[in-house]
């Protein structure tokens, strides 16, 4: 599985949470932390997106997955630790831990694998 298919979809769930913290609670922390990491996940998704299309890895794009998924689990583990709320922070903790371990193991075996090109 490539990057690009859990990324974008990881940065669009950030992004609603963000927005969705915001409208219910006021959040501006939620706002903040939620979009800028969900946009920069998604960025990050393109750009990875567009060397698969040219039939390239784009390491620059999974470390900046990785950097974002580490940061995120680490921060939420920590709002998980403190507080015992489950939602947002235990989700929110548990999806990036997966997403961390997926993006190290994509570094690991050297990133997205490019299909031989048919002749």
């Amino acid at each position: 599985m490539h990057d690009f298919c859990f990324t974008i979809p990881y940065g669009l769930i950030l992004v609603a949470g963000g927005i969705i913290g915001y409208a219910r609670k006021g959040s501006t922390a939620s706002l903040g932390g939620g979009v800028g990491t969900g946009l920069v996940l998604i960025l990050a998704g393109y750009l990875s997106l567009q060397a698969f299309h040219k039939r390239k890895n784009s390491y620059l794009a999974l470390i900046l997955e990785t950097a974002c998924a580490g940061i995120l689990t680490w921060v939420m583990v920590n709002r998980y630790l403190q507080t015992s709320k489950i939602m947002p922070a235990g989700i929110v903790a548990g999806i990036s831990v997966l997403m961390t371990a997926f993006y190290l193991y994509k570094i690991v075996t050297g990133g997205n694998h490019i299909p031989q090109k048919s002749e």
